[in-house]
This record gives C-alpha cells, structure tokens and sequence, in this order.
C-alpha cells in the first residue's frame, strides 16, 4: 500500500493546456475516484500516474518516493483498462500469471498467486478456460485478478466497467468494493459515470476542463457542493437551478417567491438556487407552483418532469403514486435546509440559513 500524492502537476501538448496545477493527495488504502465529463483530464492524469503519459511540470509521488522519472514497472502500480486486453491463446490461469512469468517468477509462486486470485475473483473454476469462453464480467475478473497477482502498491482502473451491461455494472461494482476490502491497497479509479463514484468511492475528485473542482467523501459532495458545477454533476436526476435575486438579507425566485432562507447581508443581485428534485414534495403546503409534462413511474419511484410559472424546467422524483394529468398545475415544497445557493458570476456556494 502507499499514498499517492499529486503536486501543481500540469500537462500540455504543444500550446495545449490540458491539467492546470492538479493538487490531491490520495491516502493510503482508499478507494479514490476520479470523476468528470470526458474530456475533463481525469484518464490523462491517471495515464501520469501509470507512467504512461510525460508530465509538463509537477511532481507526482508514490509512498515516499517522486516517481517523474521512473517507467511504469518500476512505479509499483497495476492497470485495469477497458479493454480487458487478455491474449485469446492463453487459459484464464496463463492470462492472470503472465506478467509474472515474463518477470522471472517460479513455476510455484506464480500457481499460488493465481490460485489466491482466483479464488477472490471466483474465478477457480474457469482457470483452464479461454477468454472467448467467457462473459464480459468473466474477462473483466481475469483483467483484475492479472493486477492482484502483481501486489502493487497503487491499483489504477480506468473506466474498466463502461463494456458491461447494466446490471453487470452493479454487480461488478459490489465485487470492486468487496476486493478492496480483502486487500485494503490504494486504489485510483476513474469514470465519468457519477453514480458508480456515489456508490464506490472512499473519496470523490471532481473534475472538469482540467481542474480539480471538489474533493470529498461522497454524501459530503451530495449534501455541500462547492459550486455550481459539482451541484449539477453529483446526483441523479440533476439537481435543479433556478434564477433568484437576493437582497436585504432575503432571497426572492424571479416570479416573486420568497423562499425561506436567509443570507448575510453583503449578499446582493443574481443568485441561482438549487434543489434536488428528491427534496421536493408535492402537496398544498407548498410554495412552487409548476406544470406537469411528463410522468414516469419507475415502480419505487415516479419522476416528473415540470416547468416553472417562468417556463424553466424542473423535476421532481417522489415514492408517491402520481395520477395527474399532463398541463395540469401542482403545487411543491421543500425544506429550507434542501436549498442550496450560488453565486450567479462566481458559481460559487453561497452560506444560507433558515428563514
């Protein structure tokens, strides 16, 4: 195990700025998740990390060791891609004990390491079979169970999971969480899929256009994004943005509405408020008024899609049944403490409390 630690790491092809100054310290034995948008910069910092793409300025640590200019095997890490790239001549076992033959291994280490892995990855009873003769989740173990064999000090995952149907996805997900459980090494997993971050994720780093944007536990992303961006990214379905002004220590929606929280004083002009569509409930106590466009019920769920008396879109998932009719006028409310504020030019998050 070891901690990694970035350091005003950047990274430039030609005149092209891709990292701007990345700071994050990866504890030991976390399960850390770089998330954003594609393009954000999160696959080309985990291929700086692997060795596998020059750094522009900056430094870079594994353990207590700057590891610039170092190759990839002498950086202690394993790669997990999305292609699983296992050789299709090879059994599942001659696939996960590979690189250790390569390495010089004996015969006997290498059938215990694989053995070991297989075993983690329940893998044992494919351990004579060839990739081809097995599922996409199969081959995806094979992948991780290469990796295990190696005991690296850093696992590196880059979207390993993005193949995989659905369900498999959620599947492999718990298998990934269980598996750092079992070895308790440091792990850096990348992805663009928020909800595999929320449900994985010792720590978050939120990225986008080559910035780090927060870093934190996953609930503490959910419950206190630091601006507008991360609010937006982090939760499913997105959380919604309303216009509002605030003035006199009060905050009023552009129709009128005054919501109940308050702000300090020096917080005046645009503002943009946010809820989560979770967080609305539908019934005569509350003060938004918005028309029905759509209904989904998803079973444990309905959500609903809605526009504003202003025509700005908003939505609202609830465990009711819900039976209204398309056009027709609902009223939702909120809880004052759900609201969440931001600067309309910074989109920064702006202090509240209850009115």
């Amino acid at each position: 195990m070891a901690q990694v630690k970035i350091a005003q790491v950047r990274k430039a092809y030609g005149t092209n700025e891709v990292l701007h100054g990345v700071d994050i310290d990866i504890p030991d034995g976390s399960f850390s998740i770089l998330v954003g948008p594609s393009g954000c910069g999160k696959s080309t910092l985990l291929r700086m990390i692997a060795g596998l793409e020059v750094i522009t300025s900056g430094e870079i640590s594994i353990g207590d060791k700057v590891v610039n200019d170092l190759s990839s095997p002498k950086r202690d890490i394993a790669m997990v891609f999305q292609n699983y790239a296992l050789y299709p001549h090879l059994t599942v076992a001659q696939n996960m004990g590979f690189s250790l033959k390569v390495a010089g291994f004996p015969k006997a280490t290498i059938a215990e390491k694989v053995k070991d892995a297989a075993e983690m990855l329940g893998l044992t009873e494919y351990l004579n079979r060839r990739p081809q003769k097995l599922s996409g989740g199969q081959r995806q173990r094979v992948a991780m169970g290469r990796a295990i064999v190696r005991d690296p000090s850093v696992f590196l995952f880059d979207e390993p999971l993005s193949n995989l149907d659905a369900k498999m996805r959620g599947q492999m997900r718990t298998e990934l969480r269980a598996m750092h459980r079992r070895l308790g090494s440091t792990m850096i997993y990348v992805t663009h899929d928020q909800i595999e971050a929320m449900t994985m994720a010792d720590q978050i780093i939120v990225m986008n256009d080559g910035y780090v944007q927060q870093v934190g536990a996953p609930l503490e992303l959910y419950d206190h994004p630091e601006n507008l961006f991360v609010a937006g990214f982090i939760g499913a379905p997105a959380m919604n943005f309303l216009p509002a002004k605030a003035e006199g220590g009060q905050v009023h929606l552009t129709d009128g509405t005054l919501l109940q929280i308050k702000v300090d004083d020096s917080v005046t002009g645009d503002v943009t408020v946010g809820i989560r569509p979770e967080h609305l409930t539908l019934g005569s106590g509350g003060s938004l008024k918005i028309t029905v466009n759509e209904i989904e019920p998803t079973g444990s769920e309905t959500h609903i899609s809605a526009t504003t008396p202003m025509g700005l879109p908003i939505r609202v998932v609830t465990t009711n049944r819900v039976t209204a009719d398309i056009g027709e006028t609902l009223v939702a409310g909120y809880e004052a403490e759900t609201l969440h504020l931001f600067d309309a030019e910074t989109t920064n998050r702006i202090p509240t409390a209850k009115l």
